[in-house]
């Protein structure tokens, strides 16, 4: 099964995602500050919403991670 039909999947993809672009923007900013519209923007929106919501987002990654070890099939 796909990441699209799986709920948890997808759920697990879009944190990943935004991690990742968090981290990538903290390392080098300049990559994604030059692409803020299209398709790389959607990049430069999830590292923005991985730094303003940063503690929320921690919260969701654990919370996730300890239903993947705990709860899933």
């Amino acid at each position: 099964m796909s990441a699209i039909f799986s709920f948890q999947s997808l759920l697990v993809v879009i944190l990943l995602l935004i991690c990742t672009c968090t981290y990538i923007h903290s390392l080098f900013p300049r990559i994604l500050d030059a692409n803020k519209t299209g398709l790389r923007g959607t990049f430069w929106k999830c590292a923005r919403i991985g730094e303003r919501l940063s503690p929320y987002m921690s919260v969701c990654c654990i919370s996730m991670a300890l239903y993947m070890l705990f709860m899933s099939d």
